[in-house]
């Protein structure tokens, strides 16, 4: 029996074991929507902007490890969705997106609403496709979801021109697919593997440095061990955070741009470094050339054209993280190595690493007047019992997070990394919620970059999902006035943000509780009547304008040549003016 290229659609979709569709209707894709009202295995949530659906569909892979799906209209449709398509590209998140496109007989006629939605998104995704014949469809479904999962993850997306949708067929799923050219390698060569091992034995001063890869590849455990094994501590990425718990004794935190000073001094001083599933990426280096100039170095990765293509690797593996590393650690408990010998010929090195921590240790000074972004977190993390699922944004609030939410599983930490998106963390937080509608999930999001998808509150009210958003409000772009507070004499160029909504009002106009907390002594009784309240929240939190965000690797510096406080030279705003907050009406941006 011949069924239609939109119920071709909803089938292979079921056969996926997807769950959930984000996305929103326009004309080329009405008879996809139409089925999709029809059946009751699949669930459409309908965002308010379509850059909402592509970072929900985001957050819900990150939070799942599934491939999140997207399906949006053509034209706009798919030129809103490219952001998220970026985003999930440079961040390696298994997504597939549906577009509709105009008539096949139509395309390449400038008809309404018509884009080049394969040539758009070609730099963007790890594969797009263009649906011809609706005889295909079942076939190019099935592979989409192969390559976003497989190998290093990412977005694919998939064209459905409106006649490919309404044609008929008849439906025929395949159970495998074999794609020539494409073949990730998951196993590491043996060989490398044993290199590696061995080296691992005789460093003195070793460190594991841990990138998103080891989070898609499930290989939090194997890392734990690794460490424990072998006493060697562990950094991690902004994107690798969770992987390896925050909150264990040989857990550094995140290194680079504002990573810790222990952590940032240990890389620069370490003889050995393994790198797993991360990408030398240059807020993580700083100035190459000076960037862990005594180690040798072992990069595991599953796409080979990552290593080497920054930093010189000594022993490269290319393999599944997961796998590799499995591998591993069964090589190290077989060598002659005593694990008491081992901690003790370790001990010298983790006993500097703690000596630098002692030294200059994230701080931060909280007195009774302005409340400091810093103890909000710090104050978050410890009432949410390190349990919850964060989303952020970007900006300062993302950086003072990933310092002081020490996250302890992975797939608990969602943000935009390479393409520092904001806007990213409500809709991403949306989206874990719906998968995990009973776990605690928190977006930690500042009113500059909330603002930028805040129409997704009439989505998380009408889904009843219980995201608890604390928003930190200083009034302006806090990470671009701290870099024209340091490198431009305080000329506050488009930072401050002038008349502000009241976020309170706001989120009651979509139904939605909201709480404002104006001084230090009214920070915890707002955390805590918002995360017991049992449906969504928006928590308006007003911090300090001026609070910068230590320590700081300044833009082409040495990774260990790091700002850990203000200059004293800081000329805050002098040659760029200021605005009076008004703190009491929920107004303003920078006191005079």
């Amino acid at each position: 029996m011949k069924i239609t290229g939109a119920e071709i659609f909803c089938e292979s979709l079921r056969r996926e074991g997807v769950k959930t569709v984000f996305g929103l209707p326009g004309g080329v894709v009405l008879k996809i929507f139409d089925v999709l009202c029809q059946q009751k295995d699949i669930e459409l949530v309908l965002t308010r902007h379509e850059q909402g659906a592509a970072h929900m569909a985001e957050g819900y892979a990150k939070a799942t490890g599934r491939a999140g799906v997207v399906l949006v209209t053509s034209g706009p449709g798919m030129t809103n969705i490219v952001t998220g398509l970026a985003d999930a590209y440079m961040d390696s998140v298994p997504l597939v997106a549906f577009t509709g496109q105009v008539s096949t007989d139509l395309i390449g006629n400038d008809a309404f609403q018509e884009a080049d939605n394969v040539g758009i998104s070609r730099p963007c995704t790890k594969h797009n496709v263009l649906v011809k014949d609706v005889r295909d469809l079942a076939q190019i479904i099935k592979e989409a979801f192969y390559i976003a999962t497989s190998g290093r993850p990412g977005p694919v997306l998939v064209d459905i021109p409106k006649d490919v949708s309404t044609a008929r067929a008849e439906f025929k799923y395949p159970e495998k697919i074999s794609l020539r050219g494409y073949n990730p390698v998951i196993g590491g060569s043996k060989q490398h593997i044993r290199q590696a091992a061995e080296e691992i034995m005789k460093a003195k001063k070793p460190m594991i440095y841990v990138g998103g890869g080891a989070i898609f590849s499930n290989a939090a455990d194997e890392i734990r061990e690794l460490a424990e094994i072998t006493q060697i501590p562990v950094t991690m990425t902004l994107m690798g955070l969770g992987s390896f718990p925050g909150t264990h004794p040989l857990s550094l935190g995140m290194l680079g741009m504002h990573g810790g000073y222990w952590t940032n001094m240990a890389m620069h001083h370490a003889d050995l470094l393994i790198a797993v599933g991360a990408r030398f990426d240059d807020r993580v280096t700083g100035k190459l050339s000076e960037f862990c100039p005594e180690a040798r170095v072992v990069h595991i990765d599953i796409d080979p054209t990552s290593i080497k293509k920054t930093f010189h690797a000594h022993i490269p593996i290319v393999g599944d993280v997961k796998a590799v590393l499995r591998q591993m650690n069964v090589m190290l408990r077989s060598m002659d190595g005593n694990p008491a010998k081992i901690r003790a010929s370790r001990a010298p090195w983790l006993k500097q690493v703690e000596e630098w921590r002692t030294a200059h240790p994230l701080s931060y000074k909280q007195d009774d007047k302005i409340i400091k972004p810093q103890f909000v977190i710090d104050r978050l993390f410890e009432l949410t019992k390190h349990e919850a699922i964060v989303a952020t944004d970007v900006g300062q609030h993302q950086m003072f997070a990933a310092q002081y939410f020490k996250g302890t599983k992975p797939r608990t930490w969602l943000t935009s990394g390479g393409l520092g998106t904001m806007g990213f963390g409500f809709p991403a937080a949306i989206g874990a919620q719906k998968a995990f509608p009973n776990r605690m999930v928190l977006c930690i999001t500042s009113e500059g970059s909330f603002q930028m998808n805040l129409q997704e509150l009439v989505t998380c009210a009408e889904q009843k999902l219980a995201v608890k958003i604390v928003l930190l409000n200083n009034g302006v772009h806090g990470m671009v006035r701290q870099w024209q507070d340091l490198f431009y004499e305080g000329r506050y160029s488009a930072s401050l943000l002038g008349k502000m909504p009241d976020f309170v009002k706001l989120a009651d106009a979509y139904g939605i509780k909201g709480l404002r907390a104006l001084k230090p002594s009214d920070v915890e009784p707002v955390l805590k009547d918002g995360l017991k309240h049992r449906g969504p929240v928006l928590m308006d939190i007003h911090t300090d304008p001026y609070e910068n965000c230590y320590p700081m690797i300044p833009a082409g510096g040495a990774q260990h040549e790091m700002m850990l406080e203000d200059p004293p030279e800081l000329n805050r705003g002098k040659k760029g003016g200021t605005q009076k907050r008004k703190v009491d009406e929920g107004d303003g941006v920078l006191p005079a």
